[in-house]
């Protein structure tokens, strides 16, 4: 399986989209050691959010999408969120044991799905882990590092715009909530322009809750190097039929306002902008 999709454009713009959550190749060893079907896997998705921002590398903007399942590997988790009660053998000293995420289930190879239910038929050996963890954790964010890293050598600065979905009973009544760690991950005006663009295109935003942003705005998030990150959640309910995991009629009108953002975007002046 190969681990990431990425759409690299010409740089025309110090902005870098990723989707780390949309994937969904359910094959090999994950298949075969579940006890879930794909379908109730697939619940577990920010399903086809690739779809929603893959028209941004013909603004100069590229993209890096995981192909792969996040029941599979979680890539917005730090790679230290082990959860002890999948393995059979003794954890790492580096193992971060006191994450909430992990005790929920919901470490960097989660041992739940969406609804709570078990993923798998046993526990795993460490090794195991580590090797999922190089095959697909590494290459993902190896890509991303590299392409903020590109975007900030050009323009001295580097913004990330990290894409997901959300369930319609996470935020009853907002289309999307804007993350930036409570202030801790991006310049505050980055954060205002964001707001303000999805605001005049009508929809409804919150800041920071009930997501403030995951371990990708926490860990590229860096203003003081110049380097700035949000997470952006989009309510399911505006472009998705949430339990058949399936596109509905309202996608294409979503699709052609997610253009309409990442157009404004791309045609930003940022040169100057967010330094101080």
């Amino acid at each position: 399986m190969v681990a990431i999709a990425q759409a690299e454009a010409e740089v025309q713009v110090p902005l870098v989209m990723s989707s780390p959550h949309s994937g969904r190749a359910y094959e090999g060893e994950l298949r075969q050691s579940t006890l879930l079907s794909v379908s109730q896997l697939r619940r577990s998705e920010d399903a086809y959010v690739d779809q929603l921002i893959e028209g941004a590398h013909q603004k100069g903007i590229t993209t890096v999408c995981a192909l792969f399942p996040r029941v599979f590997v979680d890539v917005n988790r730090s790679p230290r969120e082990l959860d002890p009660n999948m393995y059979s053998d003794r954890l790492p000293d580096t193992a971060d044991r006191g994450s909430r995420r992990t005790a929920s289930g919901l470490g960097v190879i989660p041992r739940i799905a969406a609804d709570g239910r078990p993923l798998y038929r046993r526990r795993f050996k460490v090794a195991e882990a580590e090797a999922r963890l190089q095959r697909y954790y590494q290459p993902y964010h190896a890509a991303v590092q590299a392409q903020l890293e590109k975007v900030r050598d050009r323009f001295g600065q580097a913004f990330l715009v990290d894409v997901h979905s959300m369930p319609d009973q996470s935020a009853r009544g907002v289309d999307m909530v804007i993350g930036d760690r409570f202030g801790g991950s991006c310049h505050p005006g980055f954060a205002d322009l964001i707001e303000r663009r999805l605001r005049k295109q009508g929809f409804v935003t919150v800041r920071n809750t009930p997501y403030a942003g995951g371990f990708t705005t926490e860990h590229y998030g860096r203003p003081e190097t110049g380097v700035h990150a949000i997470q952006i959640e989009i309510s399911r309910r505006l472009y998705l039929d949430e339990h058949r995991v399936a596109l509905a009629e309202n996608f294409a009108s979503l699709k052609a306002e997610m253009d309409s953002f990442i157009s404004y975007l791309g045609e930003y002046p940022w040169s100057g902008q967010f330094t101080s």
